[in-house]
């Protein structure tokens, strides 16, 4: 088994790449020419990559119930790469990654932020 701070590491690695691929996004949103798709791509990652770095933070101070905690953390890398995978191939090859990707992603966001509510409010066993 995965040790929990080897866990909180490689989702804040992950982090850190969504925030360089949102970044990556964006600027090639604001050079090609009608490139909505990837602007929203963009904020989804730079969103979620603080998102991210926030669930690992939590969680690493047991401010988060740590089980749930890291799922909401994985669930926004997984989420955002949906989300933001399939806009961006959208809009460089005219289809998506797969039917559905997009609100799966985005219906994986929204479920992590309440996970991490849930990790956040609900209190630990002492």
């Amino acid at each position: 088994m995965i040790k929990e701070t080897t866990l909180l590491r490689i989702a804040g690695a992950m982090a850190a790449l969504m925030g360089a691929a949102g970044v990556a996004l964006a600027a090639g949103a604001a050079h090609l020419p009608d490139a909505t798709r990837l602007a929203a791509a963009s904020s989804m990652l730079l969103f979620h990559a603080a998102a991210v770095i926030g669930a690992v933070l939590l969680t690493a101070q047991r401010l988060a119930r740590p089980g749930i905690g890291l799922i909401a953390a994985f669930g926004f890398i997984v989420g955002g790469a949906l989300f933001a995978g399939d806009l961006t191939l959208r809009q460089a090859e005219g289809h998506g990654l797969f039917t559905m990707a997009a609100p799966t992603g985005g219906t994986l966001l929204i479920l992590s932020w309440l996970a991490l509510a849930i990790a956040i409010v609900w209190p630990r066993r002492t």
